[in-house]
């Protein structure tokens, strides 16, 4: 390389320094000495003031809604490690952001943010975060979708590295989709927050079945029989054998409110539940009373015993849509269990866990922490879809309280402050320190994803809003989360091999009958469902 060649580089590094420094955190900016304090809250957007922050959790970037010419802000530990940006909106590097937090770990992060206007400058009171000594799993996946109801193109699973902002689309529904032929994809299910490498997802319509995912292989499975009810719709991983796998099946339709502004409910008009042996690749029934519908399958760590919730409803007249489409209020959903053992594949007689409908309530997402000390659910005043119930809040309990208890009310208490409301599906991460759970609370239209650690005595702190690179990204979002799920790590197959395990022809599961010890009388699985109508069945479910 010549002398002359050696300047030129060296010049050119040199104006793209320069250029840079404005941008770069801290560099040159100064704390004001002469601010004047301001007695009232700053607006920021988002406002995640006093949530409790994981240690490796990414920048949580905002905007300050307040006017200004000028804007520095300040975070900083006890210890005096500290970030000092200017400009609006802040944007924070990743490295620097993750020394701060671990300077703060168990601690608090603290935030001092000041204004400017004409020639003084004002500093606003300070912003405080709990930085938790426990990390959180370092991946999410959800699936994003339009806001719509019968129309469900271009929607995608992805998962996202929280502790920074790196996000992959793990399956695309257009990947195969032909002109009107369209898929649905919805239920990407990890075992054990994908601790083994195992998950799942649904893809409905065209070259329908579940993809069942091994490590780097994926496999597509049709749990669809003729003595069942439908294809699996909300899985739950047995945490003990990656083979066993619990599943609802749901004939799921939806009601359009003309004055209501939850403006649709979501119902099952039939809903049982199945076991599947992906070893064997054999399908049991595990509850299908016709009299009950049985629906979101959880277990407990141990893997001996299986929760869910159920409603009972007798059917009065031969036209179910009639009857539900005006008495939808009616069904309350109770939580359950049901003892099982994996040797014999056999499970125990149903004991109530819960009566929901005692408090004139209905439950829903039953999820057990990872220590088996906690039931995590959403309580809302009817139904099982929360997502649409503005008076949906996550509730808690000790998973020892039995039937004998009579005052359930006295157990079960808010796991999160109530005007956090309108909570739905939530999971646990590894540790079971961390909760993320979606809500509609910011406009009731879009759904987001928030997360909140989760204590010892069973309640969850403030929680903060997922971070986004962009203060601004939800506003401009168009979009809605759903089915939120931790993983410890990535899911490991591809784009490109998933497309292919979708686009092969399932492998046909066999229906083997009862699992149960004792097997209960089968009166079947038609609820003389009116086929005349033209119901979504399943394209709706998480």
């Amino acid at each position: 390389m010549s002398d002359r060649y050696r300047k030129m580089k060296q010049m050119a590094w040199g104006m793209m320094l320069l250029l840079l420094m404005p941008l770069l955190t801290g560099c040159g900016v100064s704390v004001p000495t002469d601010a004047r304090p301001v007695a009232r809250k700053v607006r920021v957007m988002p406002d995640n003031d006093g949530a409790t922050l994981p240690p490796n959790i990414a920048p949580l970037n905002f905007e300050v809604m307040e006017a200004g010419d000028a804007f520095v802000v300040r975070y900083y530990a006890k210890d005096g490690t500290e970030i000092v940006s200017s400009g609006n909106p802040i944007d924070i590097p990743v490295d620097e952001w993750h020394e701060l937090l671990r300077a703060a770990q168990g601690d608090t992060l603290y935030t001092d943010i000041y204004v400017k206007n004409g020639g003084s400058w004002s500093r606003f009171p300070t912003m405080k975060n709990p930085i938790a000594t426990e990390s959180i799993d370092e991946y999410i996946s959800y699936r994003l979708i339009q806001p719509s109801y019968v129309d469900y193109e271009d929607m995608d699973i992805r998962q996202r590295n929280v502790s920074d902002f790196d996000e992959h689309i793990i399956f695309h529904n257009m990947m195969l989709s032909e002109d009107e032929k369209g898929q649905c994809i919805n239920c990407h299910v990890p075992q054990n927050q994908n601790l083994t490498g195992h998950s799942l997802f649904h893809v409905r319509q065209l070259k329908g079945g579940t993809v069942l995912i091994d490590g780097a292989q994926a496999t597509k499975v049709n749990l669809k029989t003729d003595s069942t009810l439908s294809a699996g719709v909300y899985p739950a991983w047995h945490p003990k054998n990656d083979q066993f796998i619990a599943f609802s099946v749901n004939e799921t339709g939806q009601v359009f409110h003309t004055r209501d502004v939850q403006k649709i409910e979501v119902i099952d008009f039939g809903s049982n539940l199945i076991f599947y042996d992906a070893a064997k690749n054999q399908v049991f029934d595990i509850d299908c009373r016709t009299d009950e519908f049985e629906t979101f399958p959880t277990w407990s760590p141990d893997g001996q015993w299986l929760y869910y919730v159920s409603a009972h409803y007798e059917q009065q007249s031969d036209n179910i849509d009639a009857e539900l489409n005006s008495a939808y209020p009616q069904l309350k959903y109770n939580i359950y269990r049901r003892s099982f053992n994996a040797e014999t594949r056999k499970f125990g007689e149903r004991e109530l866990v819960l009566d929901a409908a005692a408090m004139d309530k209905s439950a829903s997402t039953p999820r057990i922490s990872p220590d088996g000390k906690w039931i995590l659910f959403a309580l809302a005043d009817y139904g099982q879809f929360h997502i649409w119930h503005n008076s949906s809040r996550l509730y808690a309990m000790p998973t020892g309280l039995g039937t004998d208890n009579p005052d359930p009310q006295t157990t079960v208490h808010p796991a999160l402050d109530l005007k956090w409301g309108a909570a739905s599906y939530h999971s646990f991460s590894s540790n079971g320190r961390w909760v993320v759970f979606s809500s509609r609370r910011d406009d009731g239209n879009y759904t987001r994803l928030y997360i909140a650690y989760f204590d010892s005595d069973g309640r969850l702190h403030k929680p903060f809003l997922l971070p986004q690179r962009s203060p601004r990204y939800y506003t401009e979002l168009f979009r809605s989360y759903n089915v939120p799920e931790f993983l410890a790590r990535p899911v490991s197959p591809t784009l490109n091999d998933l497309t292919k395990a979708v686009d092969r022809a399932p492998l046909q599961a066999e229906y083997v009958g009862s699992s149960l010890l004792v097997p209960e009388a089968r009166s079947g699985i038609s609820r003389q469902l009116d086929d005349s109508k033209e119901r979504i069945v399943s394209t709706v479910a998480y």
